[in-house]
């Protein structure tokens, strides 16, 4: 594959890897062993996407989507107990789940912009700015929207035809 998208998935594992490592230590624990699938679900999404298997690279990215919400709604439970390292601890993993998963929707739509597969990255870009809305994801979005303009140079939009 290229380059850019070798680098990229480089920097985006050893980045959220050593994040991992930052927040939660060493220590093999249930955070520990989640922080771990999250690594493999990334290591699986590059991995897939490598050998062109994007229907594959999507189900992992998902998948961490889904492990996202799950933290997402733990600490929505159990925001009464705020200050508790329990809840501090599930936050910064939803936060790094959800980390992990814009950049590899991001990541997608640069696979796809450079298989000159111009309608899927413009989808995969417009995902990122329909799924991502909240104030810490502004730079993730701001990226999208500059990637969606790029793609108007390279292919621009099929004009509309009139009725």
């Amino acid at each position: 594959m290229m380059r850019i998208s070798r680098s990229l998935a480089r920097t985006t594992v050893t980045g959220i890897g050593m994040l991992l490592l930052l927040v939660f230590g060493c220590a093999h624990d249930t955070y520990q062993q989640r922080a771990d699938i999250i690594k493999e679900h990334v290591e699986g999404f590059y991995g897939h996407l490598k050998a062109n298997r994007v229907e594959s690279a999507i189900h992992e990215n998902e998948q961490i989507e889904a492990m996202a919400a799950i933290m997402a709604d733990t600490v929505r439970t159990q925001a009464q107990l705020k200050g508790t390292s329990h809840v501090e601890r599930e936050f910064a993993l939803m936060q790094t789940a959800n980390e992990a998963a814009v950049q590899n929707w991001l990541a997608l739509g640069q696979y796809f912009s450079i298989k000159r597969q111009y309608p899927q990255a413009r989808a995969t870009y417009q995902r990122v700015l329909d799924t991502y809305t909240q104030p810490t994801d502004r730079s993730y979005r701001d990226q999208a929207l500059r990637a969606l303009k790029d793609l108007d140079i390279m292919a621009p939009p099929a004009a509309k035809s009139a009725p």
